[in-house]
């Protein structure tokens, strides 16, 4: 089983305003990024209530058909789209792994700040694309948060965009060993 992050953050950190906005990212996600290739190799995608209740707020279900797994500890039942192929689990991130490994996933894409941040601690991330946006914030939600001890990672690629987007991509140091 492979998770991956692909996210936005802005050039000091934050993944949102302390209000959740987004309004500082580029309409319509900007230039092609390699978002829709990477899309393609997911199988599906995790994330978190807040981040749920932030992509319902969008104008239009952004993950097509595509499988998403909402984890929560304080929902009952999930309101979506009716084009929304929706389950709720709730779990550590090494359960939530195994559980959607039984159902035979074989990639996800792991979104949203706490989802991320609690997966990364379990060592379950083995790949980083961050494409930071030239804005600063001042302050928001930042992509990580406290660590008990270092995750090293290996650099594959940065990539800069005419818009002034620069995408860097890595892996966890231990999944190249």
């Amino acid at each position: 089983m492979k998770a991956s992050v692909f996210i936005a953050t802005s050039l000091d950190g934050y993944i949102a305003r302390l209000d959740g906005g987004l309004d500082w990212l580029p309409a319509d996600g900007g230039e092609p990024h390699g978002y829709d290739e990477f899309m393609a190799t997911v199988d599906a995608i995790v994330i978190g209530r807040k981040t749920l209740e932030t992509v319902l707020a969008f104008d239009a279900w952004p993950y097509g058909a595509k499988p998403v797994v909402v984890l929560s500890t304080t929902m009952n039942e999930l309101k979506v789209p009716q084009e929304a192929v929706c389950d709720l689990l709730c779990g550590t991130p090494q359960e939530i792994m195994a559980r959607l490994a039984e159902r035979g996933f074989n990639h996800l894409y792991i979104d949203g700040g706490v989802t991320i941040q609690g997966f990364l601690r379990a060592g379950l991330i083995q790949r980083l694309i961050i494409t930071q946006i030239p804005v600063l914030l001042g302050s928001g939600f930042p992509l990580f948060g406290g660590l008990a001890h270092d995750i090293w990672l290996k650099h594959v690629a940065t990539r800069t965009y005419p818009s002034g987007m620069v995408q860097s991509e890595y892996v966890a140091a231990a999944a190249v060993a």
